[in-house]
């Protein structure tokens, strides 16, 4: 009887160290929530809507098949699974690329946002990799989006940005600040920029280097 006591003990003590792993605060800010012109809501109410499968959007198969080898090798130690990296890069790519956002851009925001953490949560309440207020969900989505769902979260994150975005006519040091909640402060901006510089620029490979990904993104080895 006290063994199984016992192990059941463990077991909710397992459970508990499990779960705060899992929702590990993240270090988002707090987006502020603003009324919405109506046109502006039903736009983006549309562009969280439409859902098509997402794929790589690039000039050619091998441009997009090099830049999933180049990011897929640095991602690796944070999603070590590739079917689950291969999934996330490719929806990155889609839905910055759909919402006119650089996908090294949004590397970058994800990681200092969530540090790659799908089920990350910040003090403010902010969820998943993009690390999206449920405010959001509100106003311009409907009660059935989770903003724990990959394709739900890059989502509503690029085109809360690309909002943004669209009020500072470009600047993207104030849509940053926006997006985190901390507009005229450089701290956010500055770091998210550093971000994508340091670890996540990226240039087309030489034509011999692409000759050599294959057709699932992984570069072969003589």
């Amino acid at each position: 009887m006290n063994d199984a006591l016992s192990m059941r003990r463990i077991l909710r003590a397992m459970g508990a160290i499990l779960l705060m792993l899992v929702c590990l605060p993240a270090g988002a800010g707090n987006q502020v929530e603003e009324a919405l012109a109506s046109r502006v809501q039903n736009s983006l109410h549309r562009s969280v809507s439409d859902y098509p499968a997402p794929h790589l959007v690039f000039a050619t198969d091998g441009e997009g098949l090099a830049w999933l080898a180049d990011m897929s090798s640095r991602l690796a130690s944070k999603m070590p699974d590739w079917p689950t990296r291969r999934n996330f890069l490719v929806t990155v790519q889609y839905e910055a690329t759909r919402a006119g956002l650089d996908p090294q851009l949004v590397l970058g925001l994800i990681q200092h946002e969530s540090n790659f953490r799908k089920y990350a949560v910040s003090g403010a309440g902010a969820r998943g990799f993009m690390q999206v207020m449920p405010f959001w969900v509100r106003q311009i989505g409907d009660g059935g989006h989770d903003l724990f769902t990959l394709r739900t979260n890059l989502r509503y994150g690029c085109t809360i940005l690309r909002h943004y975005l669209d009020i500072e006519q470009g600047d993207l040091y104030r849509a940053l600040g926006r997006y985190n909640g901390s507009l005229g402060r450089s701290e956010y901006p500055t770091a998210v920029l550093g971000s994508m510089k340091r670890y996540w620029s990226w240039s087309l490979l030489s034509p011999t280097a692409a000759a050599e990904i294959g057709h699932d993104g992984i570069k072969t080895v003589n």
